[in-house]
């Protein structure tokens, strides 16, 4: 079985279920302010997703000064998380305990 660990602000805390991990990160660290648009979500996978739909690399790396390789690993931690989590469980479990995302 996959362990899924939290790497936000070194967490290291780990979970069996991705979903467990990305509900764990929407409601246990604070939320981030985007650095290109101002938006404020939930840190870890929705940061990431949120910079990579809703923004170009180009703005990505310029608003965090953020060099290819970490562009490779947030681009690939994403597609890794959408490849295994069910998102509608994680939507819903936010929505009915701490609020929608």
């Amino acid at each position: 079985m996959t362990s899924w660990e939290c790497a936000i602000e070194g967490d290291g805390r780990t979970f069996d279920r991705v979903e467990d991990l990305i509900v764990h990160q929407a409601t246990d660290h604070p939320r981030v302010e985007c650095k290109v648009c101002g938006t404020v979500l939930p840190d870890g996978y929705f940061a990431i997703r949120h910079a990579f739909e809703e923004h170009s690399r180009a703005e990505y790396v310029r608003a965090y000064d953020a060099t290819a390789r970490e562009v490779r690993k947030r681009e690939s931690v994403k597609e890794t998380i959408e490849s295994e989590a069910d998102l509608r469980d994680v939507v819903d479990r936010l929505e009915g305990g701490s609020g929608a995302v």
